[in-house]
């Protein structure tokens, strides 16, 4: 077979991130490549010439062995040989196999089939041994760090953001643990998606047609067939097996895409020279920058993110696929192939999110400089304020302390300060905090206004939950 050289690719995953994430390229190639598509279409042939022999009570361990050993020596070369003859992919597949099974079996290679049978089933397989076996694993180690990561910092203080600005005081942990819930959830829907792939044996247009000709039970038939590959029947089918457990899994794989993207933004951003709350790994001989020699930049979340964008768009592919005219036509002959390009590029994607995950390093005191920061001109406790006033029986509670915030603004002002001056409003404010117990007897209203970090309403116990509860979810 031609080899061709790393640098003669078109495709960027078969060289740039074959090489960066070799390990998950590696382990993607036996269910992924074309060697393994054209392996597994022979593994399902095989696997219906023993649901054959067993209906007609002919099966054998010696004849298993001779058909494993078929399989042994089947090469796809000589399946791409063939087909330059045949010019029909899967007739030349055939062709090839009636060569290398027992003589017995010859007749049996595709009979009742149509190359729907054989190709939907054997995609179906490589899709949820892929899934399972690499894409699975990648989430759960990225799921367990962040599960990490979010228990670990539970009560680090951080300064919340909405719109880019500075909101309330929440804490590290439960930033993160909002993407530990999310993709917690998207692992669970996966691992129900992956299950539920589909193969079929139903004929040329779904009725059964040529497999009942040969037997009584047709559909015992396509159990038993689809059962030496790990599958069960569509439910119905035409020509080809019902699109939607494919789409859905694919779609519930682009869900969990986006929540990894969404958390590479997040730490990006918080990377930004003026924010510096934490950063990526950086070896030592890493360069940020051809011309600025000082530059770290956020290389690997731009990367994942940059994943994201070529693959996100691929949903509308997934959604054409879902239709084919009457029983079949083949306009899901190239596009459904490139499935195996998505999966890939997510794979790579959910490896990288690890590497940066696994190396991230929280700066503390731009932190803590960061939410004490937020208390100036106008600052992140004005909603306390604004409440606790309200609870007090002050109507117009929102508008006074809008009018604090304000002259925090104009006269460069914290929002203690600012505050302080409105004697009368945090005379209020404070019986009001004395009342529910926020106060101890040696603190004052101001002592609570001088220090955000202790608004954090639930974010430490909502944080913990969720490292907690999606641990222990997890497979173990």
């Amino acid at each position: 077979m031609m080899m061709r050289s790393v640098f003669s690719n078109i495709s960027p995953l078969d060289h740039r991130y074959s090489i960066s994430e070799q390990d998950v390229f590696d382990a993607l190639v036996p269910y992924l490549s074309e060697d393994a598509a054209l392996r597994a279409c022979a593994q399902a042939e095989i696997a219906l010439v023993k649901a054959h022999l067993s209906l007609r009570k002919r099966r054998t361990p010696q004849l298993d062995a001779a058909l494993n050993s078929s399989l042994e020596r089947f090469k796809p070369e000589a399946v791409y040989a063939e087909e330059e003859k045949t010019r029909h992919s899967m007739r030349a597949l055939v062709n090839v196999l009636k060569t290398l099974v027992p003589p017995e079996a010859a007749p049996l290679v595709h009979l009742g089939a149509t190359s729907a049978d054989i190709l939907d089933s054997a995609l179906a397989w490589r899709i949820k041994e892929a899934s399972s076996t690499v894409v699975m694993p990648l989430l759960r180690r990225l799921e367990a760090l962040l599960c990490d990561i979010t228990e670990r910092e539970a009560a680090t203080p951080q300064v919340g953001r909405t719109h880019g600005q500075h909101a309330v005081p929440i804490t590290v942990g439960f930033a993160f643990a909002g993407y530990t819930a999310r993709l917690g959830k998207s692992i669970l829907e996966l691992e129900q998606r992956i299950c539920a792939l589909k193969g079929k044996l139903s004929g040329a247009v779904g009725a059964y047609n040529a497999t009942s000709m040969i037997t009584p039970d047709p559909e015992g038939l396509e159990q038993a067939y689809l059962a030496e590959l790990g599958l069960e029947p569509s439910e119905y089918s035409t020509q080809l097996v019902e699109p939607e457990y494919l789409l859905r899994l694919l779609l519930e794989m682009t869900t969990a895409f986006g929540i990894i993207a969404n958390l590479a933004d997040d730490l990006r951003n918080l990377q930004r020279s003026e924010i510096g709350e934490l950063k990526e790994g950086f070896d030592d001989a890493q360069v940020g920058s051809s011309t600025m020699p000082q530059k770290r930049n956020p290389w690997n979340s731009e990367h994942v993110k940059s994943l994201w964008k070529a693959y996100m768009p691929r949903v509308t592919t997934f959604f054409l696929d879902q239709i084919s005219e009457h029983q079949r036509d083949l306009t899901n002959s190239a596009s459904q192939r490139f499935v195996a390009e998505y999966i890939t590029g997510f794979a790579c994607a959910a490896r990288r999110m690890i590497l940066i995950v696994e190396g991230l390093s929280f700066n503390r005191e731009r932190l803590r400089a960061n939410l004490a920061g937020g208390s100036i001109e106008g600052g992140i406790l004005a909603e306390p304020a604004y409440i606790l006033l309200a609870e007090s029986g002050v109507n117009d509670a929102h508008e006074v302390v809008r009018r604090v915030t304000l002259r925090a603004e104009e006269q460069h002002l914290s929002f203690a300060q600012a505050l302080s001056e409105e004697q009368e409003a945090l005379a209020a404010i404070e019986q009001t905090m004395r009342r529910l117990n926020l106060l101890s007897s040696d603190e004052c209203a101001l002592d609570f206004f001088q220090k955000p970090e202790r608004y954090q309403g639930r974010a430490v116990e909502k944080a913990r939950a969720m490292a907690r509860k999606y641990r222990a979810k997890a497979p173990k």
